[in-house]
């Protein structure tokens, strides 16, 4: 069956539900794994806005699934003027999850909502699970297929909450530790002074500190990180 699936998908090793920070949303992350253990909602709708983890928990619902023996695929949908074929869910409707990131994208595409729509009643005859994700909650979502704005709505809808700054200094330790290197609450806050808290800038940012500490062979103290940031603003 892998080998008939349209879009080539690897996971993302670090995307697991261990990886994640929760901060407020244990709540968002415990449906999840209960309809994935199948004593929870076949439909999980997440939204919030960009940065929250919403791609991060759709890898982590597959990394779960394949635990449970599950046949899971996951794909993120571009803008709107970039869409891909709507072919891409041929035979999607098979698998016991798929997970859809940016589902917002498909909204006014005549040819994606009907496929779409397609798609989402053989899937769900079946028993299968669907997780969804956007930027807004779905009754937002200006879709023209009436039928599919009702499905849309169907099952639950959960609202990624953002990290208070505490979290957010927590999360930064936390994602260095699993990384392998240690940053003092000093060191985050700083961080979380100076540059974005978007989370996926921070990791990013991680990552470009731990190679720079790594290669100096020198520990990340808040003076050293100064003078690493000086040399890559």
């Amino acid at each position: 069956m892998a080998e008939q699936l349209p879009v080539n998908f690897e996971f993302r090793a670090n995307q697991t539900f261990n990886d994640f920070f929760p901060g407020g949303n244990q709540e968002v992350i415990d449906h999840l794994k209960k309809s994935l253990a199948g004593i929870g909602e076949q439909q999980v709708f997440i939204w919030g806005d960009k940065g929250l983890g919403k791609s991060h928990l759709l890898q982590a619902c597959c990394h779960q699934a394949h635990q449970h023996q599950l046949a899971a695929f996951y794909f993120s949908l571009p803008s709107a003027i970039d869409l891909p074929d709507p072919a891409i869910l041929t035979e999607l409707d098979e698998l016991d999850l798929v997970c859809v990131d940016n589902i917002e994208h498909i909204a006014g595409d005549p040819v994606w909502e009907q496929a779409f729509f397609n798609f989402f009643n053989l899937h769900r005859n079946d028993e299968h699970k669907l997780i969804l994700s956007a930027s807004c909650p779905p009754q937002a979502i200006d879709i023209q297929l009436p039928d599919l704005k009702t499905r849309l709505n169907w099952g639950l809808t959960l609202k990624l909450k953002p990290l208070t700054e505490n979290d957010s200094i927590k999360a930064l330790i936390f994602k260095a530790n699993q990384m392998g290197f240690e940053i003092s609450e000093q060191t985050g806050r700083f961080l979380l002074t100076h540059y974005s808290r978007d989370l996926a800038s921070l990791w990013h940012l991680l990552d470009t500190l731990d190679h720079a500490s790594l290669a100096a062979k020198h520990k990340l103290t808040l003076p050293f990180l100064k003078k690493i940031l000086q040399h890559n603003p």
